[in-house]
């Protein structure tokens, strides 16, 4: 196939784009750049420096390279920053969807596996999460992504050849296992790249936000998967779609680990002491939170390869150690 990927510049598109065509598919990436890496694109996918804005760019696009299907990684994610700037997440997460759809349509492509989160449940109610859970999102993030979801299922139910997946993430970490590809964001708020950082020396130290949660240890518990785990179950996704398709699954390893776990594993992976100290609760992070991830399983039978704490932390090591500055250096 043929595979377009928005954001395949960002930490997951270009994890995926090298999974494309490590499996002889054809790959174009559109990226706007703001916050994907150039040194991340791979030089046998196509190259397209383009805004989800541009629908008649997006079409020609598609339609020079005869574009099968769509994997649409192409998002701003931060929290915080969406709380402080909700206009942008709708713009960009929302609006830029539909100019994307607007350019399948255009161009006869009919097949999306969209990028959705964790977040469209916000503060679910029991754990493990299921797929039939209420989705209540408790931030604009979260509320740009459910809404992209109606959008593909409105879009579904209109057009009987048109068929989507809505994967939704947990804690995504690690890096390719052979090192070339990893995790750089500015600013960086993901956990397990956060404690690295303070290994390396880049961070001070690590603050964790809350220990006094009914957990174990008193902190958060939170289900990390793979980031090659993750795009292995998008191909499988985007291979076995079929016109009329509407799938949400959870993608997780099906349990947690703490935060203080995951600093732990850090202190063993890397052989250092990690500092740290320990800071308030944040609003809205529930104690435990993992993916019950069995029906992409029982559907494709798609399984997580990396479920132990420190393989993980390890693969992400890795890329630190070759790459101590990010993609910059």
């Amino acid at each position: 196939m043929n595979i377009l990927v928005a954001g395949g510049a960002g930490y997951i598109g270009s994890h995926a784009v090298k999974q494309l065509l490590a499996a002889g598919h054809g790959v174009a990436v559109i990226d706007n750049l703001f916050r994907g890496h150039q040194a991340a694109l791979l030089p046998e996918a196509a190259f397209y420096k383009l805004d989800l804005a541009d629908t008649l760019e997006l079409t020609r696009v598609m339609q020079e390279h005869r574009v099968d299907g769509v994997m649409h990684f192409a998002a701003l994610t931060y929290v915080h920053e969406s709380v402080e700037q909700p206009w942008r997440y709708y713009e960009n997460n929302t609006a830029g969807t539909i100019s994307l759809l607007k350019a399948m349509r255009a161009a006869g492509v009919g097949r999306m596996v969209f990028s959705s989160t964790a977040a469209t449940y916000g503060e679910p109610e029991s754990v493990p999460v299921l797929e039939t859970m209420r989705q209540q999102p408790i931030n604009p993030y979260g509320w740009s992504k459910w809404c992209v979801e109606r959008i593909l299922r409105d879009t579904a139910a209109a057009d009987p050849g048109f068929a989507f997946a809505a994967l939704r993430y947990f804690n995504v970490a690690g890096a390719a296992a052979d090192g070339t590809l990893g995790e750089d964001h500015d600013p960086e708020t993901h956990l397990i790249p956060n404690i690295l950082l303070a290994a390396l020396g880049r961070k001070e130290k690590i603050t964790v936000f809350g220990a006094d949660y009914p957990t174990p240890d008193g902190t958060c518990i939170r289900d990390y998967i793979h980031v090659e785990d993750l795009c292995a179950a998008h191909l499988v996704t985007m291979e076995t779609l079929h016109p009329g398709d509407a799938r949400f699954y959870n993608l997780g390893i099906g349990k947690g680990y703490s935060v203080k776990e995951a600093i732990e594993s850090a202190e063993r992976v890397t052989g250092r002491k990690i500092p740290r100290e320990y800071g308030p609760r944040r609003p809205g992070d529930p104690a435990i939170l993992y993916a019950n991830a069995e029906k992409i399983g029982r559907e494709l039978g798609w399984k997580a390869k990396y479920v132990e704490i420190d393989e993980i932390v390890a693969s992400a090591w890795n890329w630190f150690e070759i790459h101590p500055r990010g993609y910059a250096g």
